[in-house]
């Protein structure tokens, strides 16, 4: 969608609550129109008003950029302040695992060492 695009929609909205205790909100249009709104999915806060106004304010995900990519791992600093070493291992390829997490984290501690032995 467009940056500052409002589009308003006559329509139905049902809330419901599946058996696992998730709520699930639709919003049905009283007349539909495909490619009115791009499909999104997102993280955010809702909330529903006395007035039965529905808000959604979407949560935008802060990413940082990778410090390190290896093969099978990347080493990231985020913008939030949560520092992130994440793995990625193909299902097929788990019995390789421990092999390539000690390999490539034995790169990724000996890269923090060099980068943090500087600063002090």
């Amino acid at each position: 969608m467009e940056k500052n695009k409002t589009i308003t929609l006559n329509a139905q909205m049902v809330i419901s609550r599946s058996e696992n205790g998730v709520d699930l909100v639709q919003v049905m249009p009283e007349n539909p129109c495909e490619g009115l709104v791009k499909p999104f999915s997102g993280v955010g806060h809702a909330q529903l008003q006395g007035t039965a106004q529905f808000d959604f304010v979407r949560k935008r995900r802060i990413r940082g950029k990778a410090e390190l990519k290896q093969p099978h791992s990347t080493l990231s600093y985020g913008r939030d302040g949560i520092d992130r070493f994440i793995f990625y291992v193909p299902s097929e390829q788990r019995e390789e695992f421990a092999d390539w997490l000690e390999k490539e984290g034995a790169v990724v501690i000996k890269y923090m060492r060099n980068k943090f032995k500087n600063k002090k």
